[in-house]
């Protein structure tokens, strides 16, 4: 499977503090990659390098061989590359339909108002909140407003989607119905790119596994290899007994 993105020693500095040290991977069509690592390890600064939000240091990245390195955010989105945030922040006025809209609006195919329309009901109808498409968006609860953000981002039609902490929050049985959304839209043919800190959710559904500590990659391989990785035990699991219970459950 040919690669969809490509990092090459992407760094970022903050005056004095280096969040990311050459940092370098590369991601295939339709996987699944999940980013872990402890509170403060560069995962959302990487996002938001990658998709232009921050400005790297130093270090390229490629979108289907193109060097997007300096591209704007805008024209990412354009080229099929979308991003959900952390802190979900929902334009609360507009209803849940006009928020995905937008999504649709300013996404890859340019799509008119009409259309906006259509695939944002459709995309709704996706995430499981077609029902509240009427509410105002600033009205649903955590685990609504995170499907509302995956719903504006997939609106935009993307090939490589990134989702920061979308089952922060979420109860088991929320978590459980988000892991089965975010299996479904990889079978629509999108990549996902996923930072998680439940650790029993992302080794579930993640083809491979990159581990940040201190702004560099200590670790990338399959679930099963990456938790059996003394690093990584030493860095982020800290309990060799947990990570033998995750691959349990994975």
């Amino acid at each position: 499977m040919p690669s969809i993105l490509k990092v090459e020693n992407l760094s970022k500095k903050f005056g004095g503090l280096l969040a990311l040290n050459n940092v370098s991977f590369e991601v295939k069509e339709k996987e699944i990659l999940g980013i872990i690592g402890p509170n403060g390890a560069g995962k959302s600064t990487l996002f938001k390098c990658i998709t232009s939000i921050y400005k790297p240091s130093s270090g390229k990245v490629y979108f289907k061989e193109f060097d997007v390195t300096n591209y704007p955010t805008y024209k990412k989105v354009k080229m099929g590359m979308a991003i959900t945030h952390q802190i979900v922040k929902p334009l609360k006025e507009l209803s849940v339909l006009e928020n995905v809209m937008v999504g649709a609006c300013y996404g890859k195919a340019n799509l008119s108002i009409k259309e906006a329309r259509e695939k944002a009901l459709e995309v709704l109808d996706f995430v499981g909140l077609y029902d509240k498409k009427d509410l105002e968006a600033g009205k649903l609860n955590v685990p609504q407003k995170k499907r509302l953000e995956m719903a504006r981002a997939l609106a935009s039609d993307p090939e490589l989607i990134f989702l920061d902490e979308v089952l922060a929050g979420l109860n088991p049985a929320e978590v459980s119905k988000m892991l089965d959304v975010i299996l479904k839209i990889r079978e629509k043919g999108i990549t996902i790119l996923m930072i998680e800190h439940l650790m029993h959710a992302i080794m579930k559904v993640s083809d491979r596994i990159i581990v940040l500590d201190h702004g560099q990659k200590i670790a990338e391989g399959p679930p099963q290899k990456v938790a059996k990785n003394e690093k990584v035990i030493e860095a982020y699991l800290g309990d060799p007994k947990l990570a033998l219970k995750l691959l349990k459950e994975k």
